[in-house]
């Protein structure tokens, strides 16, 4: 099946499935999951399986992936450009705090689980040490994109919530990805040549590099055309600055999202540059290339494979553990740097959606022999109920606009 055919398809019903999860109060994100879930296997494959093995051949999955993985990285630079560098300064407590707890405690729900979860659902021969290292990162690890689809959403991406959210989920993922690169290390398997150490060392180098160089040059720029429009040829190099940033990070064994949200972390902050390259580059990522990336991450989800009560219940122990864990941690490490109770949970249950990012650990999880299909469908299951739990729990702390979170 040619891919023009498949690409109208999976936008129709992921743009139909998101407008229909906004007229039932969820984030249009959740909506767009569920369109690709419909098209996958769990669904479209289980009912017709010939008709989808035809109209979604595996071959065709490697095109989706790529037009998805673009569209992330744009998005995510976008999202960078947004972000209020004010407020991640007078923010840096209450970030790193919640970050630090927003880990540690979901990573530790998750190893209580391990020894448990190990015995019943591992594969053969998986070692303890790997298998720790990927559950609690599973646990512990916040959807970036989608948090910052949800805060885009909501209106609320540059309050001083929202700002606080997306450094949080940064700094947190990417500990995150540095222990699946030392978990992939353990197990024989990594994304990328290079040894952990010199992955670090690179890493410093990288973060050095742009916030001491870029963002200077980024500056400099700015104030010699000031008074001009961002043109096209000025806004191309920016968005190749940002595909080479994202190139960067993968190199370093760190997922390429990083780097194009550290590009426009660099972008100059000029309300008339940001305005430009949000209307030139917003209705293209938004209406083709993220509903597909979500949707390649539903049609790879399998929801069929629970099928006996006590599996339900462990999905639903693994589920209380990670959301105690998230919420709880990423709240009290808020609360004691003197943010309110209020804007306190409202972070943990932003921090707490996992979604897409969530999905691909646990993929990377699954192709390396660490998680079973069953442990995997259970874990999926964890991230999508996390996430569909967010928008409803933000509008009961009363978290709507930007006004309502500065």
């Amino acid at each position: 099946m040619s891919l023009l055919f498949q690409i109208p398809a999976v936008i129709l019903v992921t743009l139909a499935c998101g407008s229909l999860a906004r007229k039932l109060g969820q984030s249009r994100v959740i909506g767009e999951i569920v369109g690709g879930i419909l098209l996958g296997p769990s669904v479209f494959g289980r009912i017709a399986p010939a008709a989808a093995n035809a109209f979604f051949p595996q071959s065709a999955m490697a095109s989706f992936e790529i037009l998805s993985t673009v569209g992330l990285i744009i998005f995510l630079f976008l999202i960078g450009t947004e972000v209020n560098i004010d407020h991640l300064y007078r923010q840096r407590a209450t970030a790193a705090l919640s970050s630090v707890m927003s880990i540690l405690m979901p990573f530790a729900m998750g190893a209580l689980l391990a020894p448990s979860l190990r015995n019943r659902f591992a594969p053969q021969g998986v070692g303890n040490a790997s298998f720790v290292l990927f559950l609690g990162i599973a646990m512990s690890i916040t959807a970036f994109p989608v948090l910052a689809r949800i805060l885009e959403e909501r209106g609320i991406q540059s309050s001083k919530l929202g700002t606080t959210a997306i450094l949080c989920a940064a700094v947190g993922d990417i500990v995150a990805w540095i222990l699946l690169a030392l978990a992939l290390a353990l197990v024989g398997v990594g994304g990328s040549s290079l040894s952990l150490p010199v992955r670090l060392i690179g890493l410093a180098i990288y973060l050095l590099a742009m916030i001491g160089l870029v963002r200077p040059i980024a500056a400099r720029l700015l104030r010699l055309r000031q008074r001009s429009d961002l043109s096209i040829e000025l806004l191309g190099v920016m968005v190749a600055f940002a595909f080479a940033s994202a190139a960067a990070t993968d190199a370093l064994g760190l997922h390429p999202l990083f780097g194009a949200f550290l590009a426009g972390l660099c972008f100059p902050r000029a309300n008339a540059w940001q305005e430009t390259i949000r209307e030139r580059l917003d209705v293209l990522v938004s209406v083709l290339l993220m509903p597909l990336f979500f949707a390649v991450t539903g049609m790879r989800t399998r929801l069929d494979l629970l099928n006996e009560p006590t599996m339900w219940l462990w999905a639903a122990i693994i589920l209380m553990a990670a959301t105690l864990g998230k919420v709880g941690g990423a709240a009290v490490g808020a609360r004691w740097t003197g943010q309110s109770w209020r804007d306190s949970l409202a972070l943990g249950v932003l921090l707490n959606t996992r979604g897409l990012v969530e999905l691909i650990v646990l993929s990377i999880g699954y192709n390396v022999g660490v998680f079973s299909p069953t442990l995997f469908t259970m874990m999926v299951i964890m991230a999508l109920v996390t996430t569909m739990c967010t928008t409803p729990a933000l509008n009961l702390l009363g978290i709507q606009n930007d006004a309502t979170s500065r």
